[in-house]
């Protein structure tokens, strides 16, 4: 029998990023600037990252599972990702599972020429027209979603290519942010409610469409603005183009890019991350005082909401866990007393700062719950006279259909207990969430409208503001996934 992982079991309790993407038309160095690019978005995708470039005569595919660091930064792989033009995409698998296989960017060549695309998101009727695609004759290469776009683009009965990739994403539904190539253009596009992130950068002359502002300035580019919800940008050699192939409809970002998925550095929807996470800790002080000697983060996701709680408690902050930034994801594991370390391979108390405190442990959610009792139980060891929690989001009580990879809802803590209880099994001295309206109010709206949300918030709610055709008996999207390749 296999034995178990203890940092895998760990990044089982830890929601997942999505997947990021980087695409840049008119300049020289293309791949190695996509390169750098995707590797400010590793965040948002560590399992596999690929980039198609087009030097003006052919497309070239590189696609590898792995860091960007550990790839794509070999000088013999750009050498061979010529051209002015490329797109680029870092991916943690949601749908599709992992392999090589499943690596963004597609690329396939059409009856005019080839065509790569890459996508942020997920589409939940994917399976759906799949199967209506496969009646037709249509042979899939890979269980992502991402193909079936490529497959309506290539059948639509539309005379251009942006007509039939206007045909295509109509027929989809869900969350997409998505970049693609061809040999005279590059187009990006955002679903309807605007789900995801996508910016438009400038880099003297050359335009950019990236996941994040941190992309942009990693390359020292130009934020030029985000793309608005439900836009489709084209870039030629002529300029850019700006059309709107969807119906108007109120948008709805993804309210949990501000607790975690974005890095603290990119600015989102006009709001700086970091600001926003100082604003959710100082609004969780308000709603969930406690009376402690120290504030410490749970790192690194919860350290701006411990500032902003710190700050608003005037209780002082501390670095009472220092993190392992050089541990992978596998461990050597000669014995029982190495496997059950789990937690303390990254994390590691500081006793000097935490002993004999009133500890407030602030993180940015709670998922299975599981580390954080591993957690307060390492402080409780390291002598914390007492140990409290505050959470920088509301209770996590239901799955993510629109590309982040979260547990069946089952399985997540707050679908199953009270606040109380949870405490309780996570053996704190108290445990304390913000509100809904408390999240809202950090993002810099007076609350959350309940007749027409703001955002996209269903991992606190459970309301899903699109059609979630193909999850009928599946409780998240890896049960679909496992469903679709017939429980393998």
């Amino acid at each position: 029998m296999a034995q178990a992982d203890p940092l895998a079991a760990e990044a089982g309790d830890h929601f997942h990023d999505e997947c990021g993407v980087f695409g840049i038309f008119g300049r020289q160095d293309a791949a190695a600037i996509v390169t750098l690019g995707l590797h400010a978005l590793q965040h948002r995708g560590q399992e596999a990252a690929g980039i198609v470039s087009f030097d003006g005569t052919q497309f070239h595919v590189e696609r590898h599972v792995g860091l960007i660091g550990d790839t794509f930064t070999k000088q013999a792989v750009i050498e061979r990702l010529k051209g002015t033009r490329a797109i680029g995409h870092t991916r943690y698998a949601t749908t599709g599972g992992s392999g090589l296989r499943n690596v963004q960017p597609f690329f396939a060549e059409l009856a005019d020429g080839g065509l790569a695309i890459a996508h942020n998101g997920n589409i939940t009727n994917a399976m759906t027209v799949q199967r209506a695609l496969q009646k037709q004759g249509a042979i899939f290469s890979s269980t992502s979603d991402t193909e079936t776009l490529l497959h309506l683009i290539a059948t639509s009965k539309e005379r251009d290519l942006n007509a039939r990739f206007v045909d295509a994403v109509r027929q989809v539904e869900g969350a997409f942010s998505l970049v693609a190539l061809t040999s005279k253009k590059m187009i990006g596009c955002r679903d309807p409610l605007g789900i995801r992130p996508l910016v438009l950068g400038d880099l003297d002359g050359a335009w950019i469409l990236a996941s994040e502002t941190c992309a942009l300035d990693i390359i020292g580019a130009r934020f030029v603005r985000d793309l608005k919800p439900g836009e489709m940008i084209v870039v030629t050699s002529k300029g850019i183009e700006s059309h709107f192939p969807f119906e108007p409809v109120k948008s709805r970002f993804c309210v949990f890019e501000y607790v975690y998925f974005a890095r603290p550095d990119s600015s989102v929807e006009g709001r700086n991350v970091y600001d926003v996470r100082k604003r959710i800790g100082r609004e969780l002080a308000r709603e969930s005082p406690i009376d402690a000697d120290i504030v410490v983060p749970v790192p690194d996701s919860g350290t701006p909401a411990a500032i902003g709680f710190s700050q608003a408690a005037g209780i002082p902050f501390e670095l009472g866990i220092i993190r392992n930034h050089y541990v992978g994801r596998t461990f050597i594991q000669p014995g029982d007393s190495i496997r059950h370390m789990g937690v303390k391979l990254k994390h590691n108390a500081n006793r000097r700062t935490i002993e004999g405190k009133r500890v407030v442990l602030v993180d940015d959610s709670i998922v299975r719950g599981t580390t954080s009792q591993k957690i307060v139980q390492m402080v409780r060891e390291a002598g914390a006279r007492e140990v409290h929690m505050r959470i920088a989001s509301p209770p996590t009580r239901a799955s993510c259909f629109y590309g982040v990879d979260t547990p069946e809802k089952a399985k997540l803590l707050a679908s199953r207990m009270t606040v109380e209880e949870m405490a309780d099994f996570i053996r704190v001295d108290s445990l304390g969430f913000l509100s809904i309206d408390g999240l809202y109010r950090a993002v810099g709206e007076q609350g959350r409208d309940d007749s027409q949300p703001q955002f996209c918030d269903a991992c606190f709610t459970g309301e899903y503001p699109t059609r979630l055709t193909d999850f009928d008996g599946a409780d998240n999207v890896r049960t679909l996934s496992l469903l679709a390749a017939g429980g393998q």
